[in-house]
């Protein structure tokens, strides 16, 4: 059993192992492609032995972090959305840090949804979080606007910012997840960009705000508009 104050043998013993064996996959090329390595090499190059690398990949194998596959001796060594979504983080905690809050600039598309916004959105559980962290009650409805891969990546950035959680919760026998949410403008009208925990969408980014967007902006499907998004 391990002592107290001594790391698991099963796991990395912080995040800065965690991250330094992610940062050197990647560099390798893991990002994107498998990079074929031995646990005797990866200790080599981050300073451990063979026997405490072969443990970090495990446990980050578990974690999702990474995948492994046998190649002959060696193994092929892949990292997962989630792995680059964690150094993702890290870059821009540093980017921070040297360059003050982030900003990014998108465009897209109005486009129909499904119809759910406005039967969630009017949940008590909802406008109640709704009004203390954002500072209104959202009309009940989203605005969803349909935006291309570049866009898409640009967004993907923001799972790295501080963003404003709305928790999920249990109401008439049903589960509501949670969300998190980022002040925005659109063609410069104040909003948020809400991103569920849990969606049906792809290529589509939600909007609310106190006001209906459709109808001050005004906008109808079709209609391009332009999001700026500072952090806070």
């Amino acid at each position: 059993m391990p002592r107290a104050g001594t790391p698991e043998p099963n796991r990395p013993r912080a995040r800065g192992d965690v991250l330094a064996v992610l940062k050197l996959l990647a560099l390798q090329g893991a990002d994107h492609t498998a990079v074929v390595l031995t646990s005797r090499e990866l200790g080599e190059k981050i300073g451990v032995s063979q026997q405490a690398a072969d443990r970090y990949l495990l446990a980050l194998e578990k974690r999702g972090l990474l995948t492994r596959s046998l190649a002959q001796r060696r193994q092929r060594l892949l990292l997962t959305s989630a792995g680059m979504d964690l150094l993702r983080a890290e870059h821009h905690a540093y980017r921070r840090i040297f360059e003050g809050p982030a900003k990014v600039s998108f465009s897209g598309t109005v486009a129909s949804g499904l119809g759910e916004g406005r039967y969630y959105l009017s949940q008590p559980g909802y406008v109640l979080q709704f009004s203390e962290r954002l500072g209104y009650s959202p009309y009940p409805g989203t605005l969803n606007i349909r935006v291309r891969a570049e866009a898409l990546r640009k967004v993907a950035l923001l799972t790295g910012w501080n963003g404003i959680r709305i928790d999920g919760f249990q109401a008439s026998g049903r589960t509501f997840g949670g969300a998190t949410c980022f002040p925005a403008r659109m063609n410069g009208q104040a909003c948020h960009l809400i991103h569920p925990d849990r969606t049906h969408y792809k290529d589509v980014v939600e909007f609310i705000a106190a006001v209906c967007l459709r109808e001050a902006l005004p906008v109808k499907d079709g209609d391009s508009v332009t999001i700026d998004i500072e952090e806070s």
